[in-house]
């Protein structure tokens, strides 16, 4: 499963990350308001851990902003503040859980078990849309009997586009997700590796496209 930590304290987000990789999660840190909801809205997440006094935007913000967009992303906020007050503004924003700091280990794993669970016990292990099915385990894209294998970047592209079901995907979106801080990516890069899926897909002969709309990004769109 894969965790968003959005804490400015960076000691104490990265802790946190390794906590959870330990425990075998795919763990990602940012570290103010926007960029944390900016990443929790990229549906590329299955859970995630929110303080509350972050910079440009607090915890509480995001979690409202989430829910007024429509997203069920199980949320537990983290925070030194432990009045009653606190934590009742916390859960009727919306968030599914409330932790104070500082705690343990095994404490936070717990509640992040049940965060997780409050999705459903099901392990998703495919994602689907129109004809195409994406392994996320092996990184195979079928369609039918047929199926190639994606190059890591490959599968990351199209997991945010299969994940961002009717929502368009900025190249800088992808770019920020995908590749980082590699200094040497570029809006090219996103282009060449959406070329590369592409070729891919009609190899399948699928019914999917990857569908650009100019100057805002990309789609998936089913093809009659």
């Amino acid at each position: 499963m894969n965790i968003l930590v959005v804490e400015d304290e960076r000691n104490l987000a990265d802790a946190i990350c390794r906590i959870l990789e330990d425990e075998g999660y795919n763990a990602e840190a940012v570290y103010d308001g926007k960029a944390g909801l900016a990443y929790a809205e990229s549906c590329m997440y299955d859970a995630a851990i929110l303080d509350v006094m972050l910079p440009g935007m607090d915890g509480f913000e995001i979690v409202r902003e989430l829910r007024r967009a429509g997203s069920e992303l199980p949320v537990m906020m983290l925070t030194a503040k432990t009045s009653t007050a606190d934590k009742v503004e916390g859960l009727d924003c919306g968030a599914d859980d409330y932790m104070t700091k500082p705690f343990e280990a095994p404490e936070l794993l717990a509640r992040v078990r049940a965060l997780t669970r409050r999705k459903g016990e099901m392990v998703i292990d495919t994602l689907t849309f129109g004809d195409l099915t994406l392994d996320l385990s092996s990184h195979d894209l079928a369609c039918g009997e047929q199926s190639v294998h994606l190059s890591r970047r490959e599968f990351d592209v199209l997991q945010m586009l299969m994940k961002g079901t009717n929502r368009i995907v900025s190249k800088q979106d992808l770019l920020t997700r995908v590749w980082g801080t590699d200094a040497d990516a570029s809006e090219n890069s996103v282009e060449a590796y959406v070329s590369f899926l592409r070729k891919k897909i009609r190899h399948l002969k699928s019914k999917v496209e990857i569908t650009t709309l100019r100057m805002l990004g990309y789609r998936l769109e089913v093809m009659e």
